[in-house]
């Protein structure tokens, strides 16, 4: 004889893992608690450092062009030749090496806004026309910078599988074929997010190359950010940028003063780190190493330089 008992399906793994267990699952048992951590999770700190070139032009036009450290390139040339009122191009080009720490804000995946302290620590070389040479009294410098930042997010891995859903959208339903390739390709993990970033802010000499100088004037910027994510917490990115500036040179014997404009031109490689939102488990006898659910609220198993809900491949 056989008796049949009618079982009841497993609502969640033997092991722990919740394949439910999504970003808008609970991370706290508060409401409170929730609502900050969801926040945290949007928030990520940075460090980068580079090198740069930048670019300074000066057109050069005084009443009084005795008074500025001006010296004639060769022996044809004599400072005298400089008639009031002369426009006399001057330029240069020298090198940069820029540090930076800052903190970025995700807004719904499509912005991203933020802001920083940055040290640049240059040289600055004599501008030259042809005939002419403007010299400064030191040849280095050390710049400050408090800045703002504004993100758009070009490409990443929502955009891909938006665009691979609607390369498929040709193919049949029956098509079992291309609706598994589908699916294995919008299941791939795409580590690559592609920002185009704008920057704004303040300039602030703490070592000039000439005590003449000065930073009056905000700066602006704009750069293109490629970023490589290695968990869901952290990554390194890549930004070559352009920055806009403009710097004051003026004597206090006179009432005049020259513009000095700079561009930078620049290549940064960081690191950036998100804050967390999501509690580390530490129920006892609890080994699980992928991002789960304890009586509701979710955990992650993993610290947070690996991949939390790994794949074949990102065990080691």
């Amino acid at each position: 004889m056989c008796l049949n008992f009618p079982l009841q399906a497993q609502q969640e793994d033997l092991f722990g893992i919740d394949t439910k267990a999504k970003s808008k699952n609970r991370k706290s048992e508060s409401g409170i608690g929730n609502a900050t951590r969801g926040i945290i999770s949007k928030i990520s700190l940075e460090l980068s450092t580079g090198y740069g070139q930048h670019f300074n032009t000066m057109d050069f036009q005084s009443s009084t062009p005795a008074s500025y450290p001006i010296v004639p390139i060769n022996s044809e040339s004599n400072t005298s030749d400089i008639g009031t009122g002369d426009l006399i191009p001057f330029d240069s080009k020298s090198s940069a090496i820029p540090l930076n720490a800052g903190v970025r804000i995700d807004m719904f995946g499509i912005l991203s806004i933020g802001g920083g302290y940055g040290r640049e620590f240059g040289s600055m070389s004599a501008l030259t026309s042809d005939q002419f040479q403007f010299n400064f009294t030191n040849d280095k410098y050390v710049f400050d910078k408090l800045y703002g930042t504004v993100g758009l997010v070009l490409f990443d891995a929502q955009r891909r599988r938006a665009i691979l859903n609607w390369k498929y959208k040709k193919y049949s339903a029956q098509n079992t074929y291309m609706q598994a390739e589908k699916k294995i390709r919008m299941r791939q993990d795409y580590p690559w997010r592609f920002i185009l970033e704008g920057e704004y802010g303040s300039i602030s000499i703490q070592e000039s190359y000439d005590n003449s100088l000065s930073a009056t004037e905000p700066y602006f910027g704009l750069g293109l950010r490629i970023e490589r994510d290695f968990s869901e917490y952290t990554k390194v990115f890549l930004k070559p940028s352009a920055e806009f500036r403009k710097f004051n040179y003026h004597i206090s014997a006179l009432e005049e003063m020259q513009t000095i404009e700079q561009n930078l031109y620049s290549v940064n490689l960081g690191v950036a780190v998100r804050l967390p939102g999501t509690k580390r488990c530490k129920f006892p006898g609890c080994g699980v190493k992928m991002r789960h659910l304890h009586n509701g609220i979710e955990y992650r198993g993993s610290s947070i330089w690996n991949m939390q809900n790994r794949k074949v491949g990102q065990w080691y």
